[in-house]
């Protein structure tokens, strides 16, 4: 038996608890941003993905107007790092609504190195940063989609196998529902099949 939830019936703060417990595990964009009177701010975003290859742009969604949101807007410029097991705390910390004109990179202890495209420092603790530009922002309801061009992105060594970036080495947290955090935990390997290879639906074979 499934159960009926009527978006239309429920309160936005009900229907958001849904999504989230849903729509999961969802990848962690760490944005850091500069603002106009250049102070850094470092967030969590959970409502990240890849937009485009070619070019290459990102998305993530700010859910209301924040500092990350109103520093994008201002400057055109912004870091997504990504957020490792090692500094789950201070991923944490970082989400707190510290007062406007507060640098969450102070505040939390999270340490800062320079960018090579843009102005907004990237995570040295994080092992991929990917550097951007505004390429776009669209308003949808409560929230601000933004698009970044990615004009840079770093990889640490340590996480690299055979030059490709290993999970099993960079461990990204996502965001579940509630205050829940996932890990990588067992990763499955599977080949996507070629038509001319087709043997029938997986639960035949």
């Amino acid at each position: 038996m499934r159960i009926d939830f009527d978006p239309a019936a429920m309160s936005r703060n009900e229907f958001y608890r849904l999504l989230t417990a849903t729509v999961v595990p969802r990848p962690i964009a760490w944005v850091s941003t500069t603002s106009a009177d250049g102070t850094h701010n470092l967030a969590p975003h959970s409502f990240f993905t890849i937009a485009s290859v070619a070019p290459p742009v990102v998305q993530f969604t700010s859910v209301g107007r924040k500092d990350t949101l109103r520093n994008v807007e201002a400057t055109g410029q912004f870091v997504v790092n990504l957020a490792p097991e090692g500094l789950f705390g201070q991923i944490n910390d970082t989400g707190t609504d510290f007062p406007h004109g507060v640098s969450e990179f102070e505040a939390a202890g999270v340490g800062s190195e320079p960018s090579l495209r843009v102005k907004p420092p990237r995570v040295a603790g994080s092992p991929v940063a990917l550097e951007c530009e505004v390429h776009t922002t669209l308003g949808i309801g409560d929230a601000t989609v933004v698009f970044g061009r990615v004009v840079h992105a770093v990889v640490s060594q340590e996480v690299l196998v055979d030059g490709h970036p290993e999970i099993s080495r960079m461990k990204p947290l996502s965001r579940l529902g509630k205050d829940e955090w996932g890990t990588v935990g067992d990763v499955r390997e599977i080949s996507r099949i070629r038509h001319a290879d087709w043997q029938g639906p997986a639960g035949d074979r």
